[in-house]
């Protein structure tokens, strides 16, 4: 018998991937999700004006990450370096998961894609979303 490591954020990691794979259809961005050795865990706030994502990074420095906006997917990119492993006596631990991620989220249209924020502190990512209206139905005159 042999005993298997139960992770439910892990199943709902997947089942997250897989819902953005089939509603944004992009499939080098799945490929992508699939390549990733570890994804940070990641909080998001609907303020009244802004959206606000709230990302644990720790061990990742701010020039590693790199967050980019494309066709409404807001990807959140970096890697965490490989630090000493511990060694004794043929015992060998390591929890601490290292290498690259990538986080991706499909952004509503009522966004302002140009004041997108985003700031690193103590571990932790904050990306400021702001809202905007959604512009009024209009009436056009035929003439």
């Amino acid at each position: 018998m042999s005993l298997v490591r139960y992770e439910p954020i892990g199943l709902f990691d997947q089942f997250n991937n897989e819902l953005n794979r089939f509603f944004t259809n992009t499939r080098p961005a799945a490929a992508a999700n699939e390549a990733r050795n570890w994804a940070p865990a990641v909080d998001i706030r609907e303020e009244e004006d802004r959206f606000l994502l709230i990302a644990d990074i720790p061990g990742v420095k701010r020039e590693e990450v790199e967050v980019t906006l494309e066709d409404g997917v807001l990807s959140i990119k970096g890697e965490r370096r490989t630090e000493t492993e511990e060694t004794r006596e043929g015992f060998h631990r390591k929890e601490r998961v290292h290498g690259s991620f990538l986080r991706q989220f499909t952004l509503p249209d009522t966004v302002n894609p140009d004041t997108i924020s985003a700031t690193v502190s103590d571990g932790v990512l904050e990306i400021g979303i702001p809202k905007q209206a959604k512009p009024e139905p209009r009436k056009i005159s035929v003439k």
